[in-house]
C-alpha cells in the first residue's frame, strides 16, 4: 500500500490542493492578507506539483538530463522531496506564521519563489519547457511575489525573516541537486 502512495501521491495532492483553494475564502475569512498569502503557498504548490510530477515527468526529465538515462531520481526520492520537503516545510511555515510571527511565513513564500526561479532559469538555459514551468509562471510568481511584499511589509518582519526564508528555500533546492549529483556519481 505504501508503494502505491509513494508512486501516486501527486494525484491526491492535486485534488487536495484544489479543495483547499476552494475552502480558502471560508477558512481565511478572518485572517490578515499576509497570513492568507502564507497559507496559499501550500495549495498553490500542490497544484504546481501536478503539472510537474504527473506521469513521472519531472523525474524523467532529471533522469534524462542529469542521469543520462540512469535513474538518479526515483519515486521514493520524489515523495520525500515533496511531502516532507514541500508540504511539511509549508506546514511548519504556516504554523510559525500563525503562532510565533508572520515573518516566519516567508519560509514558505521563498520556497515557492526559489522553485519558480529554478523553473524559469532552466527554461531560459535550455530554451525549452520543463515540467512545472507553466504553473511556476502563472501561480508561483504572482502568489510568491505578493507574499514576499505583503508579509515583508508587516510590522515586526525584518531582514532576518527574509534571510531565514531564503536560506531554507535555497538549502532545500541545493539538497535536491546534491542528492541527484551524488546518486549520478554512485551509478557511474
Amino acid at each position: 500500500m505504501f508503494a502505491r502512495l509513494v508512486a501516486h501521491w501527486v494525484y491526491g495532492g492535486f485534488l487536495a490542493g484544489l479543495l483547499i483553494l476552494a475552502f480558502t475564502p471560508i477558512i481565511a475569512a478572518t485572517w490578515t492578507t499576509a497570513l492568507t498569502l502564507v497559507f496559499l503557498q501550500l495549495p498553490v504548490y500542490m497544484v504546481h506539483q501536478y503539472e510537474e510530477h504527473d506521469d513521472g515527468r519531472f523525474a524523467a526529465a532529471i533522469n534524462a538530463m542529469i542521469g543520462k538515462g540512469k535513474i538518479v531520481l526515483d519515486d521514493a526520492a520524489v515523495f520525500v522531496i515533496n511531502i516532507p520537503g514541500v508540504w511539511g516545510v509549508n506546514l511548519v511555515s504556516i504554523w510559525l506564521a500563525w503562532s510565533v510571527g508572520i515573518g516566519w511565513g516567508l519560509i514558505g513564500v521563498y520556497l515557492t519563489l526559489v522553485n519558480a526561479l529554478a523553473h524559469i532559469g532552466q527554461a531560459i538555459r535550455l530554451r525549452a519547457y520543463n515540467p512545472g514551468l507553466a504553473t511556476a509562471l502563472v501561480l508561483f510568481l504572482p502568489v510568491g511575489i505578493a507574499g514576499a511584499l505583503i508579509v515583508g511589509a508587516e510590522p515586526g518582519v525584518g531582514a532576518g525573516h527574509h534571510v531565514v526564508g531564503l536560506a531554507v528555500a535555497i538549502a532545500i533546492h541545493a539538497g535536491i541537486i546534491a542528492y541527484v549529483v551524488t546518486r549520478r556519481r554512485r551509478l557511474a
